[in-house]
């Protein structure tokens, strides 16, 4: 019996892997053509806009996203945690996130009429389910900055 449980469980953690590690691809590779798509409009973290006499039309735009990983790579973290090191599948957590956030946030700049984002700033906390347990990790990104229009 308890040897059904455990191949149970490396069955469901295989497939958790093989599943968590197409969706996380398949993730970045969205996001590498969306930001293709933005390329021309820059952002940039500078307090103060160069040539801001050429500029019209200042607003905030911001960008939000909350990603999970796969409880595969939330164990491996763990587990490393334990022994220190690089957290590698928290790395691309926080990089997938915030790439998505900055990529919502130049879509709202878009939709807003302007083409260029100053001063941008992200902020990111992490989402627990319940206080004490264990799950899958989550990470909230959040990507705020003023958007100008440049030119005609």
């Amino acid at each position: 019996m308890f040897a059904i449980y455990v191949g149970l469980f490396i069955v469901l953690l295989s497939g958790g892997l093989v599943i968590g590690g197409l969706r996380e691809r398949k993730h970045l590779r969205e996001l590498d053509e969306r930001e293709r798509e933005y390329a021309d409009l820059p952002v940039l973290n500078l307090k103060t806009i160069p040539n801001a006499h050429e500029v019209s039309k200042p607003q905030m735009v911001m960008g939000q996203v909350v990603i999970a990983t796969d409880y595969f790579k939330s164990l491996a973290t763990m587990l490393r945690s334990l022994v220190g090191g690089e957290m590698r599948a928290a790395n691309t957590l926080m990089l997938r996130a915030r790439r998505e956030a900055t990529l919502r946030m130049q879509a709202h700049a878009r939709r807003r009429g302007c083409n260029e984002v100053h001063n941008v700033r992200y902020g990111a906390s992490t989402i627990s389910q319940k206080k004490g347990k264990r799950g899958a990790m989550q990470v909230e990104m959040f990507a705020w900055g003023t958007a100008v229009k440049r030119g005609a």
